[in-house]
C-alpha cells in the first residue's frame, strides 16, 4: 500500500511525457500538412528527387561535308571493349582466361598471350580487379567487331557503346579540317573537343546541346506505370559544307604524296581556288597528319597556307607587270641591257638569275619570260616609281590578312624603307607574304580584274530544322587594275609556258590548254644570320598558274621547299609534278574542254541539224570530219560541236538521234572527243590517265541514259610517249633559275 502512492506518481509523469509527445507529433503532421515543408526543404521535391530517374540524350556533333555533300568528318557509334572479372558478378565474369583470350585474339587487334595477360592481372593488392579494358585494340570497335564477339558468347566480356569521330579520308586538308580530342568537363562528363583548324574554330557550331530524358520510377528504378515523362530533346552540332571538293582534293594530296616520296623536301604547300568566285577547292601541305591516330602532327602545328609568310620570289613578277601594264608603262618590244643593275650608286647590284650574266639586250617580254630581275628592278624604279608600285602593293592586299575564315591568319610584312628594299620588293625578295595572299592577289588576273576574297566555308545548316543558318557569297574584296590589263597580263604570261625562252616551257604546258603563270626560286634566309643559305637545294622553288589562259576557271599555287635534288635535276621538276597533273586533271574532272588548237588544216563544221543520218554523214565526210552517231534514230536532233566551228582534218563529230541513245566504242579517241559525247548525252565524266582511250566502262551499243557516269582510261601511244621521255630527259640537264 505504501508503493502504490509512488506508483501513481510515476504513471502520472509517464502520461504527462507521452501526452506531450502526442501533441508534438501532431503539431508536426498538421504544420507538414499545410506548409508541405520539413527543416526547410519542400518534401515533394525530395520525394521527386527520390522516385525520379533522369538520362542524358547525347547530341552529335555536326559533320564537315564538301561542296558535293561527301563527308569529311562525322561521328559514328563506336564499342569499347570490357571484360568483368569479379567473381561476385556470377555468371556474368570471365571464368575461363585461356579461351576467352584464345577467342577474343581473332576479333581484335592485340595477341593471345597479352589479353590473357590483361584478363588475370592483379591490382597493387594482389586483389582481383573488377573490370579491365584492353587499351587501343579495344576502342572504337565498329559495329561488325562488336556483333563478331558477341556471337562467340564469352562470359564476363561486354561493352561500353561510345561516340567517335571519323575522318574517312585519312590525310586530307588535315591542317585545314583539324582534330578532335576527348577531354573531361568539371561535371566529370566526356566532351568531343576541336583541337585544330576548323574542328576548333568552328568547335561551339559543331557543338550540340545534351538533351535529357525524365521519368518516374520505384525505389529499384523502374518506370511506374502512370508516372510523369518529360523529355527535353538534344540540340544537334550544325553541319558544315565546305568549298572544298574531295575529287580535286585527292588529286591534290596524291600527286604530294609522290612528290614527298621522290624529293623528301622539308615543305611543300599548294592551293587550288575557284577563279572567279575564291572558293578554295582544295588544299594541302607537308608534313601533314593523319587526323584518328595524330601521326606527324609533332612535325607541324601550322597551317603553312596561311599561318607562314616567306619570300615569295619571281611569282610576285606577276602583280608588278599587271601594274605597269594597268599604268601604261609596260612596252614588251622595248629593249633593256640584262645582267646586272646598281639601283643607287652605293647599293648593291641586283643580278639576273643566271649569276648576274644576263642575256645581253633583251626585250622587256622576254624578261618576263626568262625572269630578270633587272627588267623588275628597272620597271619598279624607272617606269611606276616608288610610290605608286607601293600603292599597287597594298592594292592587291600584301599588306593585311586575306580575311579566310580559318583560324590564325597572318599578313605580310612589306619591307619598303631603302631603295633597294623597294626594288626586290618587285622581284619578291625582302618583302613576306602568304600563299594565300598570292591566291588572292591572282584572282585579280584570272577574273579580269576582280579580286575575290578567298573562303573555305560554303554554308552552315541546322540538321534538326534542315535550314540553312550561314551562306558565304563571292566577295569582291578590290579592283586593283581593268579587265583590259587582267587579259594582256594572262598573254604575257602564257609566253612563259608556251615561249622556248620561258622558265616554265615544257614543265607547265597542258596539251589542249594554254596555262598562264609565272615560276617562282625564293631564298631562304639563314636562320644563323648573315644573309641566305646557299646550295643547289636551299631554295623554296614555286609555280602560281591558271587556266585556261583566256577564261580561267582554276588557279593553282605550289611551293616546293629544300627538295632532295643534285646539281643536273632543276628544282622546277617537283613543282612541276604537282602542279601539272592537279591543273589537268581538274580541268577534265570539272568538264573544261580544251580550247588550243593544233597548227593543221582545220574547217568549220557545217550544219546538219534536221537532215538524215546518210545526209550528215555525206555532208562531214566532204568537209574531212568523221561522224559518230549517237542513238538509234534516223534524223539528226543535235550536233557537237555546232556549226560554224572550226575543227581539225579528220576530228570526230557527234550527232544526237531522234531516237533511243547508244553507247559508241571509244577506243583509240581523244579526250577532246569522249568531252563531245559526254556533253551531248549529258554524262558525268571521270578519267584516268592521259592521252588516247584504251578501255571505257560503258559497253559499246548499251542505251544511254542522262546523269550516267562515263569512265575512261587513257593511254599515251607509246612511240609520242618515248618522245616525251627523251625530251624531258633532255631538259632535266638545263639548270634554270629565276
Amino acid at each position: 500500500m505504501k508503493k502504490q502512492p509512488n506508483i501513481n506518481f510515476g504513471a502520472a509523469i509517464l502520461f504527462l511525457i507521452f501526452s506531450l509527445l502526442f501533441f508534438v507529433l501532431l503539431f508536426r503532421f498538421i504544420s507538414i500538412q499545410i506548409t508541405g515543408e520539413a527543416d526547410g526543404q519542400v518534401l515533394a521535391a525530395k520525394a521527386q528527387k527520390k522516385y525520379e530517374r533522369e538520362k542524358t540524350i547525347e547530341a552529335r556533333r555536326g559533320t564537315i561535308y564538301d561542296r558535293n555533300g561527301e563527308v569529311i568528318a562525322e561521328d559514328t557509334v563506336s564499342y569499347k571493349l570490357v571484360a568483368i572479372l569479379d567473381e561476385s558478378m556470377k555468371p556474368g565474369y570471365v571464368k575461363d582466361p585461356d579461351k576467352t583470350a584464345k577467342e577474343l585474339s581473332k576479333a581484335i587487334d592485340l595477341e593471345e598471350s597479352e589479353i590473357y595477360r590483361i584478363l588475370t592481372k592483379k591490382t597493387k593488392d594482389g586483389e582481383t580487379p573488377f573490370q579491365v579494358e584492353f587499351g587501343k585494340a579495344g576502342r572504337d570497335l565498329p559495329l561488325k567487331t562488336k556483333r563478331e564477339i558477341e556471337d562467340m558468347k564469352l562470359p564476363g566480356i561486354t561493352f561500353i557503346t561510345d561516340s567517335k569521330r571519323f575522318y574517312p579520308n585519312g590525310v586530307f586538308a588535315s591542317h585545314l579540317i583539324g582534330y578532335v580530342e576527348k577531354k573531361k568537363a568539371e561535371t566529370n562528363k566526356t566532351d568531343t573537343v576541336g583541337m585544330l583548324g576548323l574542328e576548333q574554330s568552328l568547335n561551339d557550331i559543331l557543338t550540340g546541346k545534351d538533351g535529357k530524358f525524365s521519368y518516374e520510377s520505384d525505389i529499384w528504378g523502374y518506370l511506374l506505370p502512370n508516372g510523369d515523362e518529360r523529355i527535353k530533346p538534344a540540340q544537334n552540332g550544325k553541319d558544315v559544307y565546305l568549298t572544298i571538293d574531295k575529287k580535286i582534293q585527292t588529286f591534290l594530296e596524291d600527286s604530294m604524296n609522290k612528290v614527298d616520296k621522290e624529293y623528301k623536301p622539308k615543305k611543300m604547300v599548294a592551293v587550288v581556288a575557284d577563279a572567279k568566285t575564291g572558293d578554295i577547292l582544295a588544299m594541302g601541305q607537308r608534313p601533314s597528319f593523319h587526323p584518328k591516330t595524330k601521326e606527324g602532327i609533332e612535325e607541324t602545328w601550322h597551317n603553312e597556307v596561311i599561318e607562314n609568310s616567306y619570300e615569295p620570289g619571281s611569282t610576285m613578277k606577276i602583280f608588278t607587270l599587271a601594274a605597269a601594264i594597268e599604268e601604261g608603262v609596260f612596252n614588251p618590244n622595248e629593249w633593256f641591257k640584262s645582267g646586272s643593275y646598281k639601283v643607287t650608286e652605293n647599293s648593291k647590284a641586283v643580278r639576273d638569275h643566271n649569276q648576274g650574266r644576263g642575256w645581253g639586250p633583251i626585250t622587256y617580254l622576254e624578261g618576263v619570260q626568262r625572269s630578270s630581275n633587272v627588267a623588275f628592278a628597272k620597271i619598279v624604279k624607272e617606269k611606276l616609281g616608288y610610290e605608286t608600285y607601293r600603292e599597287y602593293v597594298t592594292k592587291f592586299g600584301f599588306d593585311d590578312p586575306t580575311g579566310i575564315d580559318l583560324p590564325n591568319e597572318t599578313g605580310g610584312n612589306i619591307v619598303y624603307e631603302w631603295p633597294l628594299e623597294k626594288v626586290t620588293t618587285g622581284f619578291g625578295q625582302g618583302s613576306a607574304i602568304t600563299p594565300i595572299q598570292q591566291i588572292q592577289a591572282a584572282t585579280a588576273i584570272a577574273n579580269d580584274g576582280k579580286m575575290m576574297q578567298p573562303h573555305v566555308i560554303s554554308k552552315i545548316v541546322d540538321s534538326d530544322k534542315k535550314e540553312v543558318v550561314k551562306e558565304t557569297k563571292p566577295k569582291v574584296k578590290a579592283n586593283p587594275i581593268s579587265a583590259e590589263t587582267a587579259k594582256k597580263t594572262r598573254d604575257i604570261l602564257e609566253t612563259v609556258v608556251s615561249s622556248e625562252n620561258g622558265t616554265g616551257y615544257k614543265r607547265y604546258n597542258i596539251e589542249g590548254y594554254e596555262v598562264a603563270g609565272k615560276t617562282g626560286t625564293a631564298q631562304i634566309p639563314d636562320p644563323n644570320g648573315g644573309g641566305y643559305l646557299t646550295g643547289h637545294e636551299n631554295f623554296i622553288f614555286s609555280f602560281l598558274g591558271m587556266a585556261p589562259k583566256d577564261d580561267p576557271e582554276l588557279i593553282i599555287y605550289v611551293a616546293v621547299q629544300q627538295p632532295d635534288i643534285d646539281l643536273n635535276t632543276n628544282g622546277a621538276e617537283p613543282v612541276s609534278k604537282i602542279f601539272t597533273p592537279v591543273m589537268k586533271s581538274s580541268l577534265q574532272y570539272l568538264n573544261i574542254e580544251p580550247s588550243k588548237k593544233l597548227k593543221i588544216k582545220s574547217e568549220q563544221t557545217p550544219e546538219v541539224e534536221g537532215l538524215t543520218i546518210e545526209e550528215a554523214k555525206a555532208k562531214l565526210k566532204k568537209f574531212g570530219f568523221e561522224a559518230i552517231v549517237l542513238g538509234k534514230g534516223n534524223k539528226v536532233e543535235r550536233q557537237v560541236p555546232g556549226n560554224m566551228y572550226n575543227l581539225l582534218e579528220g576530228e570526230r563529230v557527234i550527232l544526237k538521234t531522234d531516237g533511243e541513245l547508244t553507247v559508241p566504242d571509244m577506243n583509240g579517241w581523244s579526250l577532246r572527243d569522249v568531252m563531245k559525247v559526254a556533253k551531248l548525252a549529258n554524262l558525268k565524266l571521270n578519267t584516268v590517265g592521259n592521252g588516247y582511250v584504251v578501255k571505257q566502262n560503258l559497253k559499246a551499243g548499251a542505251a544511254l541514259s542522262e546523269g550516267d557516269y562515263l569512265i575512261v582510261e587513257l593511254e599515251p601511244p607509246a612511240q609520242k610517249y618515248n618522245e616525251v621521255e627523251k625530251e624531258e630527259g633532255q631538259d632535266e640537264s638545263e639548270e634554270v633559275l629565276d
